[in-house]
């Protein structure tokens, strides 16, 4: 198996208390992704997301695919980091992991994704740079409309 990783850093102009309590918000995650994908959650969502919580929704990565996918937080540090990992879904292997410093002008958050591709050489060969692409919309949606939340 072939684990792919992915990296992105974004300055947010606000402090660590409301960042936190913006991206520790499930809630806020259909926010942050782009319409067109069809994000809904299936879950009950507390306002704040805790070690062991279950998130089940559907999202259609393409128009024509919708899939179901269940996340778990696995780790969780107030005001310093998050991980979610797939139980089930789209990936072979799935874990996301969420970082927030404060740095001089506001938070620097960093998202790595570790990700495996399904189908093996097949869908590594073909699915490869789309979802690699794929990732680029998502998060590219995601740092303008954080900008935007963040004035």
């Amino acid at each position: 198996m072939i684990i792919y990783r992915y990296q992105q850093k974004q300055l947010i102009k606000t402090d660590i208390n409301t960042a936190w309590s913006f991206f520790s918000n499930p809630n806020n995650l259909s926010k942050i992704t782009p319409t067109s994908m069809k994000f809904n959650v299936l879950s009950e969502l507390p306002e704040k997301m805790f070690a062991g919580m279950i998130i089940n929704y559907t999202v259609k990565p393409f128009s024509f695919l919708k899939v179901r996918w269940t996340t778990e937080i696995v780790h969780s540090e107030e005001n310093k980091f998050f991980i979610d990992e797939q139980r089930f879904g789209p990936y072979k292997f799935w874990y996301h992991q969420h970082f927030f410093k404060e740095v001089s002008n506001g938070i620097e958050m960093t998202d790595v994704v570790y990700y495996a591709i399904p189908f093996g050489f097949i869908g590594r060969l073909f699915g490869a740079k789309i979802v690699e692409r794929k990732l680029n919309q998502i998060f590219e949606f995601r740092t303008i409309k954080v900008e935007e939340i963040f004035k």
